[in-house]
């Protein structure tokens, strides 16, 4: 870090904030396969969320790499790149009182824990979204795992790039089993509690 750089801090808290808004921030990072469910899960949760009054913000993988992250490729640099930029954005909405859901493959445990190293272990959700590989690549959505069989793109996470399950989940949601309206209410039976100010 540059020593001529001095962290700035201001009047208004973390703390300040979470009183204005009613309730505690957190990051609920959804980890999964492409096309296990993350991005319908965490789009649902918020929904229910945003009805309810708390303030949301959906940080999507997708989004993320039109924008922020449109440099970076898809090498194992790039990727942990990508899940560390996420994971400053997600806690810089998390200073702000914001409940931020995160939609991330991020396929390595490595880069997982830096996101929950730089968010605060305190205030990091971790949903597994625990779907085959052979029920994704069925489901196939955007027409991913089709090309990358054909070597059209390399490093695709479950076909020649590793994908490591979350070893203690916070949460772990069955898609391939639960309805939708099982897992949503699994997930929000879990963290709503957590969302009280104490």
């Amino acid at each position: 870090m540059n020593k001529n750089i001095t962290r700035q801090n201001y009047p208004i808290s973390r703390s300040d904030r979470l009183k204005n808004n009613g309730h505690q921030a957190k990051v609920i990072w959804f980890v999964g396969l492409s096309g296990s469910g993350k991005s319908t899960l965490a789009g649902n949760v918020e929904s229910v969320l945003h009805k309810k009054g708390y303030k949301t913000y959906i940080l999507d993988g997708d989004n993320l790499r039109l924008g922020l992250n449109s440099d970076l490729g898809f090498s194992k640099r790039d990727r942990s790149e990508n899940i560390r930029r996420i994971a400053e954005v997600a806690r810089l909405f998390n200073e702000a009182g914001t409940i931020v859901l995160s939609a991330f493959i991020s396929p390595l445990e490595s880069d997982r824990n830096q996101a929950r190293k730089i968010i605060g272990v305190e205030n990091f959700i971790e949903v597994f979204v625990h779907c085959p590989l052979n029920i994704c690549e069925k489901r196939d959505v955007k027409g991913l795992y089709a090309k990358a069989r054909k070597g059209l793109i390399p490093n695709f996470t479950g076909i020649d790039s590793p994908f490591e399950p979350p070893k203690q989940p916070d949460i772990i949601i069955k898609t391939k089993v639960e309805p939708l309206e099982m897992s949503l209410k699994n997930i929000l039976e879990s963290i709503e509690p957590k969302l009280k100010l104490e």
